[in-house]
């Protein structure tokens, strides 16, 4: 069974192509040199011929014979001396009107010369191509004068054109060796080329190259996260279509320099930083982006980055509500086990027959949990956020915690979308001031809630060991968290309660920053501004 050919490589079809046009220049050049020896021939013959054409008609027997004819026989030998010196084929001696009176070929005598295309019956010489008896051949006319000056015959001096084998084997030795040179340094050149192509390829084939454009447009076209590669100049080698929708560049292309596109500061530098970034969180038309880059480095050198963004607009709405879910199930936990002492208390005294003292103690309970809502109401007018704030009163007491509503706090009712914007940012940050005091021992959290310049300001003030400066960027980032692991916690729900502040606060086009606040014996201080307009579009 026959065996199946193995194909030619790309670097080996670019060789033989490039055999190939060698050979085809050093044929065309063959012909050209081949036929410049002709052109060669035809000067330097024509004018050696002319010369011994000259000499003869000059001679002073020759202008004797053809001033008296008839001739004589011994004008045939001065015609066939010149002919042996000029190594010529034949010599002619006519009269003015073209008829052979001697020579070299005594079958021409009596014959006409063609002078059609001659200028010698104006007396002037004359060199060109005639076909002399067949023969392709070289001429030469050159008029023979009296001593009066008058016409009185022409010298005429034939040599045959050389064969295209004698010429070729003429120039054959120059031409072998040039030619040779040139073939070697184009084989040279084309190896080296192969192998060049073979390097830039990484050895990949036509077919090969061919499955992996069509792979990565499949790809390109198929991811649902955003893909951008950008190169160390800056500029787009690959950018799929689900970026191009995030980023709102539906008309970029691979090859556009991405400082030259229409987007915001923070998400240009984002696509051209160099260095490593994970789950780094960007707005961008009103969506929220995740962001991840890599470097992309190969046989030791940095050749671009690549960057992912994901799209995370819905999963941020989900995160929000889940997280004010979770903190209504915390409060009711805190509640039902505040109510079940609470109960058990009320219980107790029934049966010890005590009731001025149950009375009393409602009373109690009932001026505490008022004075509570009328502390939190009497400063927020919105629904929403005073409820929260009530019930995360009731859980950081269950943990030992004074949560304080500032004395300059007023917050008036807010639009909805608002509203829930703030309840988010108010309940991650309170939980985590909460947990950041407990840590450190302390007992009080402050939350100052006011509107200033159309915008909502939370801020909220805890009584822990404050941020270290070198990290007070680092806690806004996703999946960064300064607690304690937890072995029992997967970690997937860690570091999201300041990231997803941060996004709330970007998408509204506002901002968050964390400073520590030791002149008044306070932890950390992180203060929230929101404008209460509608989020970025």
């Amino acid at each position: 069974m026959w065996s199946r050919r193995r194909p030619v490589t790309l670097a080996g079809q670019f060789l033989l192509l490039q055999l190939a046009v060698l050979l085809a220049v050093l044929a065309v050049a063959s012909v050209v040199s081949v036929r410049q020896s002709e052109d060669d021939f035809r000067d330097t013959r024509g004018v050696f011929l002319r010369r011994g054409a000259e000499r003869l008609a000059g001679t002073q027997n020759v202008r004797d014979e053809l001033s008296e004819p008839p001739v004589s026989i011994t004008l045939a030998s001065y015609a066939e001396a010149e002919r042996r010196h000029l190594d010529a084929d034949s010599v002619y001696l006519a009269d003015p009107e073209g008829r052979v009176l001697s020579g070299t070929n005594r079958p021409a005598v009596g014959t006409r010369v063609d002078l059609s295309d001659s200028t010698v019956l104006d007396l002037r010489a004359w060199t060109g191509d005639v076909d002399d008896r067949g023969r392709n051949s070289i001429a030469t006319h050159v008029p023979v004068l009296s001593d009066r000056g008058d016409l009185i015959g022409i010298v005429v001096v034939t040599e045959e054109y050389p064969s295209l084998a004698a010429r070729a084997r003429a120039v054959l030795p120059d031409l072998v060796g040039f030619l040779g040179l040139g073939l070697l340094l184009g084989v040279a050149g084309s190896w080296l080329l192969s192998r060049l192509i073979r390097r830039r390829t990484r050895g990949l084939e036509p077919t090969e190259i061919a499955a992996l454009a069509d792979q990565r447009e499949a790809l390109l076209h198929s991811l649902r996260e955003g893909v951008v590669a950008v190169s160390p100049e800056g500029i787009i080698t690959v950018i799929s279509d689900s970026a191009r929708e995030v980023l709102g560049l539906p008309a970029t292309r691979e090859g556009e320099r991405v400082d030259r596109l229409e987007l915001d500061p923070t998400v240009r530098d984002a696509l051209t930083g160099t260095t490593e970034a994970h789950d780094d969180a960007l707005v961008v038309g009103g969506r929220v982006l995740v962001l991840n880059r890599s470097r992309v480095v190969y046989d030791g050198r940095h050749v671009g980055t690549v960057t992912t963004l994901r799209d995370r607009t819905e999963l941020l709405a989900l995160e929000s509500e889940l997280t004010a879910r979770q903190g209504i199930t915390d409060t009711l936990r805190a509640q039902t086990h505040e109510f079940q002492n609470q109960l058990h208390t009320i219980s107790g005294l029934i049966q010890l027959e005590e009731y001025d003292d149950v009375t009393a103690f409602v009373s109690g309970l009932t001026r505490r949990r008022a004075a509570i809502s009328d502390a939190v109401t009497a400063r927020v007018a919105d629904p929403a956020v005073a409820a929260l704030a009530i019930a995360k009163v009731s859980l950081a007491a269950e943990r030992g915690v004074e949560l304080r509503l500032g004395e300059d706090s007023a917050l008036p009712r807010l639009d909805p979308e608002l509203s829930g914007d703030v309840g988010t940012v108010l309940g991650n940050l309170v939980d985590n001031a909460v947990d950041a005091t407990v840590t450190a021992g302390g007992d009080r959290v402050d939350v100052r809630l006011v509107e200033e310049d159309g915008a909502v300001i939370v801020e909220v003030a805890d009584g822990g060991a404050g941020v270290p400066d070198d990290v007070a960027d680092a806690i806004f980032r996703r999946g960064y968290s300064t607690k304690p692991a937890d072995p029992a916690d997967s970690g997937a729900g860690r570091g999201v309660g300041l990231a997803l502040v941060r996004v709330v606060s970007e998408r509204r086009g506002g901002s968050v920053s964390v400073r520590n606040d030791r002149d008044h014996d306070r932890g950390a201080v992180f203060t929230v501004r929101l404008p209460a307009g509608r989020t970025r579009p």
